[in-house]
C-alpha cells in the first residue's frame, strides 16, 4: 500500500490581526461617540447618557428574593457628571449674556417701555423686543416714522456688538389691505420688517446676522375682536437668538 503523506500543520502568525482589528473598531466607535456628544445640547445629552447608563449597567443579584438590580459603571457616571456640569456652566453663561443684553436694550428704550409701546422679554429663543407698529409706521405704510429713527439707532448700537443671529418679524391685524404697493397683509408685514432691518444695517448691525420674516395676521398676540386688540397685534418683533438655538427655529442645538 502507498504510504499516506502526513500534512504539515503551519502556525497562523496573523491571528493577532483579528484582535487588533477588533481593538481598532472599538476605538473608532469610542471616538464617534465622543464626537457626537461634543456637539449636542444638555437635553439631548441627558437622553443619550441615560441610554448609555442602561446599556452599560452591571447586573447584580439582590441579597433577597433573587431580584436583578443594576449598578452604574463608575467611570461612565464620572464622564456623564463632568459633561453635564460643563453644559450647565455653559448654559449659565449664555443666560447671563442674554440678561445683560436685555438690560442694555431696556435702557435705550426706557421711554417707550414706560409708554407701553415696547416690551422686552427673555425667552428660550433669546431676547425679544416687541415694538408696536403704531409708533413705527403710519396706517397702511412701511416707512419708519422720523421720531423712531434715533431710537432704532440706539438699538443698533447695542446689537452691533452681538454675534448672535437676529430675526425681525412683521405682524399685522386681520383687517384686509389691498393697495398698489401692498396687495395683502403679507406684503405689508414683510415690508415693515424689512424697513427695520434696513435701518439696523445702516446703523452698523452686520447684514449677515439679520433675517426678515413677514407673518401677516397669522400669529396674533390677542384675538382680533376689538380695535385695541388689533392695535396690539400690529407689531414688529426683534429677536436676538440665544447662541444655543438653531436659527429659524425654536429648537436648541
Amino acid at each position: 500500500m502507498a504510504r499516506r503523506i502526513k500534512r504539515t500543520e503551519h502556525d497562523n502568525h496573523d491571528r493577532w490581526m483579528i484582535s487588533y482589528a477588533d481593538f481598532v473598531t472599538l476605538l473608532f466607535a469610542f471616538f464617534v461617540v465622543m464626537y457626537g456628544i461634543s456637539s449636542v445640547n444638555e437635553e439631548k445629552y441627558k437622553t443619550f447618557s441615560n441610554s448609555l447608563n442602561t446599556a452599560f449597567a452591571k447586573p447584580s443579584i439582590a441579597a433577597t428574593g433573587g431580584i436583578v438590580a443594576t449598578q452604574q459603571d463608575p467611570v461612565l457616571k464620572s464622564l456623564v457628571d463632568k459633561r453635564t456640569a460643563r453644559l450647565g456652566e455653559q448654559q449659565r453663561k449664555i443666560q447671563e449674556q442674554m440678561k445683560i443684553l436685555a438690560i442694555g436694550l431696556k435702557e435705550v428704550m426706557a421711554p417707550l417701555i414706560e409708554q407701553r409701546t415696547v416690551s422686552i422679554s427673555q425667552t428660550k429663543r433669546g431676547v425679544v423686543v416687541d415694538i408696536s407698529a403704531n409708533v413705527l409706521f403710519g396706517t397702511g405704510e412701511a416707512t419708519l416714522q422720523p421720531g423712531m429713527l434715533n431710537v432704532l439707532r440706539q438699538v443698533a448700537a447695542v446689537l452691533q456688538k452681538e454675534e448672535s443671529p437676529i430675526e425681525v418679524e412683521g405682524h399685522s391685524d386681520d383687517v384686509p389691505i389691498a393697495t398698489a404697493q401692498f396687495p395683502s397683509n403679507w406684503e405689508l408685514s414683510s415690508a415693515r420688517a424689512s424697513s427695520v432691518v434696513r435701518m439696523l444695517i445702516d446703523s452698523g448691525v452686520p447684514a449677515k446676522h439679520l433675517s426678515v420674516v413677514g407673518l401677516a395676521s397669522n400669529q396674533p398676540l390677542v384675538p382680533n375682536d376689538s380695535p385695541e386688540n388689533r392695535a396690539r397685534n400690529r407689531r414688529v418683533l426683534i429677536t436676538i437668538m440665544s447662541p444655543n438655538v438653531e436659527r429659524g427655529t425654536g429648537i436648541e442645538e
